[in-house]
């Protein structure tokens, strides 16, 4: 059975305390909490996956991928498909080699994703970004579903600005203004506050 990240309750009690909004989501959801998989390629793929694409799109791209695996999603799997068989899943030509290169460079070890844990998050968004099809976006949902990070707030993240706008009643795209008060009133748990807020637009919690 999966447990919630340790600061999660910590969390919880005082984003109640700071914000009315998060007080209503977190009652709304309360047994509820972000979900962990402690595998990173599998993460990273899945995120590459997801780009600029919906989250339905991206579930059914995501589905075919695990069948060309065999449901063995590793390196090595990957590794010995063509790009035409990733291709063959929906995946676009890019992503397709993106997902590749990383296989590839888990195997040689040129990526060591162990060397992550000892990082800041700026530094682990600037290793993570040297991989091909990774930018920040990517970055930040391997920190906060990989790692579990308690204070990633991405602001790259569709999802997160239009549960923004809707729960605050600001328009979109929400004032930077805005999103940097929502920052600073949520850390050092804005990881939290962005997995309720991702909720309350979503049925299915959100996981990579």
């Amino acid at each position: 059975m999966s447990k919630s990240p340790i600061y999660w309750n910590k969390a919880k009690k005082i984003l109640v305390k700071k914000d009315k909004v998060m007080a209503k989501l977190i009652s709304n959801y309360k047994d509820g909490f972000l979900i962990t998989r402690n595998d990173v390629f599998f993460s990273l793929c899945k995120s590459i996956i997801g780009q600029q694409i919906s989250v339905a799109a991206a579930n059914s791209v995501f589905k075919k991928f695990e069948k060309k695996c065999n449901g063995k999603i590793n390196p090595k799997i990957v590794n010995k498909l063509s790009i035409l068989n990733l291709k063959s899943c929906g995946l676009s030509k890019q992503k397709a080699k993106g997902i590749k290169e990383l296989a590839k460079k888990l195997i040689s070890k040129e990526f060591k994703p162990q060397l992550i844990k000892t990082m800041s998050d700026e530094e682990a968004i600037e290793y993570l970004s040297e991989l091909r099809q990774i930018g920040k976006w990517s970055a930040e949902m391997i920190l906060l579903f990989t790692f579990n990070r308690p204070n990633i707030w991405p602001l790259q993240d569709i999802g997160l600005l239009r549960a923004i706008s809707n729960n605050y009643k600001k328009r979109y795209f929400p004032p930077k203004k805005f999103l940097n008060k929502l920052y600073k009133r949520f850390s050092p748990y804005c990881s939290v506050a962005t997995w309720y807020l991702w909720r309350s637009i979503d049925d299915e919690p959100i996981q990579y």
